[in-house]
């Protein structure tokens, strides 16, 4: 019924940009929070950076002052921005967004299948 669709993932060298973007579709009544998390290999995943409805936001001390999240809720997406990348920011990326469906309007979250990122020279 939801599906969440991510791009944007690839090689870059540390110090490098990437931006991300992750969109919705379906029975869609509401999206109430979007975010996005990441998992390193042999680590547990790990949120990088949330956004509500309204527009607040809250990340990772990790990523403060270098990653920015937004979100255009007229096309259900929702961006992440990455800059000064660094080798320890390499994981897959997830999306993640709490949706109501039209069909029960039941909140629950969905997830994406994941982007990779590698920052490596």
């Amino acid at each position: 019924q939801v599906q969440l669709v991510e791009s944007g993932g690839g090689l870059v060298q540390p110090g490098g940009s990437l931006r991300l973007s992750c969109t919705a579709s379906g029975s869609i009544f509401s999206i109430k929070t979007m975010g996005w998390y990441r998992q390193a290999p042999g680590k547990q995943r790990d949120m990088v950076a949330t956004i509500i409805s309204g527009g607040s936001t809250t990340y990772a001390d990790s990523v403060k002052g270098r990653f920015t999240i937004s979100r255009d809720n007229a096309k259900n997406t929702v961006y992440l921005q990455m800059n000064s990348l660094k080798p320890e920011d390499t994981a897959v990326y997830y999306c993640n967004a709490d949706i109501i469906v039209t069909t029960t309007l039941r909140n629950r979250p969905y997830w994406g299948q994941g982007t990779q990122v590698t920052v490596s020279s």
